[in-house]
């Protein structure tokens, strides 16, 4: 799949209407309804398995790739390895069309609170029945291309304190325990060490 599905565009005023849905997105146990590897720019592969790995981050993504000018010598930041983000909001803004979801760039998109409440840098995520990732201090700011796909409401909307608490745009997360992910899979927010 590549990027040339078009997405009718939210105005903001439907996409507040459709916020206290995203806000009803489950804590503590929930589900990965996506998962999506991006093997070059602009391309999208809808999995229906994945392979986290601790060096790799998804098996066969481009994060290993990707440049970072957060990192001193621009190699991929450790901490950027997976973004990953709210199924409910994806869907609000992308529609049903799970092809559609995957434009917004993330590799995981889980049916969870992603907010800095609920989720603070640290938590860790069981997702299915091997694999762990934990939520890092990065922020994720996405990128030029979120508003041409979903519209300069959904963009601008992103940047209010509203939904950078809830984390709407997503989160950056790392892998802590490899392992095989599928779409359905539960994902789980373990008790916090110590």
């Amino acid at each position: 799949m590549d990027d040339t599905i078009a997405v009718r565009h939210r105005t903001l005023a439907e996409i507040q209407d459709g916020l206290h849905l995203v806000r009803q997105a489950p804590r503590g146990a929930g589900t990965l309804e996506l998962a999506v590897r991006r093997p070059d720019t602009d391309v999208r592969e809808v999995l229906a398995q994945a392979e986290l790995d601790l060096v790799a981050g998804l098996v066969g993504d481009s994060w290993s790739k990707r440049p970072s000018s957060r990192t001193p010598d621009h190699t991929p930041h450790p901490d950027m390895q997976l973004n990953v983000m709210n199924a409910r909001f994806v869907e609000l803004i992308a529609g049903p069309d799970r092809d559609a979801w995957a434009l917004a760039g993330d590799q995981l998109y889980v049916d969870f609170d992603l907010s800095f409440e609920a989720l603070p840098a640290g938590s860790r995520l069981a997702i299915g029945d091997e694999a762990v990732i934990e939520v890092t201090d990065q922020p994720h700011t996405g990128c030029a291309k979120f508003a041409a796909r979903f519209g300069r409401d959904a963009h601008k909307f992103v940047w209010t304190d509203e939904a950078k608490s809830l984390r709407l745009r997503g989160l950056n997360a790392r892998v802590v325990v490899p392992g095989t992910i599928r779409p359905g899979d539960t994902v789980r927010l373990l008790p916090a060490a110590g």
